[in-house]
């Protein structure tokens, strides 16, 4: 994993092991912050759910972290969406077919 620190760029030996590898499931955040640091609450929620009042759902994971990451985070987080954003949508440009070339 590179990483961008300050003008140098470093190079991370990040280990996972087997528990973590697949990755956890969210498809809610809530993020809240103090004077020290940032946090992000990652959970899952059932978005089909009848009830009127309360979505259930379980909390997955729960991230602290400083402002200064927290930037890093959403720099991060802007860059490689713009890459998505320019991949996707170089592959979803329509086909034009070809015309003939008019005589003028």
């Amino acid at each position: 994993m590179w990483w961008m620190s300050g003008d140098r760029e470093r190079k991370f030996n990040l280990q996972v092991d087997s528990e973590h590898l697949a990755g956890t499931y969210a498809n809610f955040a809530n993020v809240s912050f103090s004077e020290y640091e940032f946090t992000i609450t990652f959970a899952r929620i059932d978005h089909e759910a009848k009830s009127e009042q309360d979505v259930p759902g379980v909390v997955v994971s729960r991230v602290n972290m400083s402002q200064q990451f927290t930037k890093e985070l959403i720099d991060a987080l802007n860059d490689s969406w713009s890459k998505y954003s320019t991949i996707k949508g170089i592959k979803d440009l329509p086909e034009t077919p070809e015309t003939p070339p008019r005589d003028v």
